[in-house]
């Protein structure tokens, strides 16, 4: 079940929606992450916050902030710390821009 403001985006403006599902060929760094050539921005979103939980990587004073490693930081731009607000936009980056 949707939560009713998700419903409203939706039904709002579905081309927002797709441009989260649609599926998009990946640039090396961030297929060398994912392991996959084509995958979603949510998906690519989803497998980045199940390698930071996995490997532990939230701040332990502050759990908004991410502490990078070598490999989450090829992605995120080569910043040492990110904020959780932060992390979808560095990750849309490496998607190719929506067509108008």
């Amino acid at each position: 079940m949707l939560p009713q403001r998700v419903k409203r985006a939706i039904t709002e403006n579905p081309k927002k929606l797709a441009n989260l599902i649609d599926l998009a060929n990946l640039p090396s760094t961030l297929r060398e992450f994912v392991g996959q050539s084509q995958i979603s921005r949510l998906g690519c979103f989803m497998r980045v916050w199940s390698y930071i939980k996995a490997n532990n990587l939230q701040d332990p004073n502050n759990k908004n902030v991410v502490i990078c490693d070598d490999k989450l930081r090829s992605i995120l731009l080569g910043k040492p710390r990110v904020e959780l607000a932060e992390l979808p936009a560095l990750i849309k980056l490496h998607f190719p821009k929506e067509r108008k």
